[in-house]
């Protein structure tokens, strides 16, 4: 499984960004799809993650309210929707997939086993 993530930008604190996270060379079938992300000089972090069913979906506590993680199995894309942002939102967001995966490990990124290769979001005041 390849992924590829795109969306990021610079926005304002208060904005809006999409993220997708696209995957080939295989369907997502079965799969949970996680976003992470990681600042400079910080270790990387949940944000969300979801299901195959795109049911129930998970969320750090930091992003709760403000962001979404959505699928769409048909277009083996996964989406995070991001609101209200801030400026400690800023990093490095990377999607990742996992087949097996169980619920108390769904937070973890050593749990995922495919990785994209990140896109910056940056949130200025």
């Amino acid at each position: 499984v390849q992924l590829q993530a795109s969306g990021g930008g610079l926005v304002q604190v208060g904005d809006s960004l999409r993220l997708s996270c696209a995957a080939s060379g295989r369907t997502l079938s079965g799969y949970a799809m996680g976003w992470f992300r990681q600042a400079p000089g910080k270790e990387r972090e949940f944000v969300a993650a979801v299901r195959w069913s795109a049911s129930p979906t998970y969320y750090a506590d930091s992003v709760k309210g403000r962001f979404t993680i959505s699928r769409d199995n048909t277009k083996n894309t996964a989406y995070l929707q991001m609101n209200s942002l801030k400026p400690e939102d800023t990093a490095v967001y990377y999607c990742a997939a996992d087949l097996r995966i169980i619920t108390s490990m769904i937070r973890f990124p050593a749990s995922y086993d495919y990785w994209g290769q990140g896109t910056q979001v940056t949130v200025s005041s």
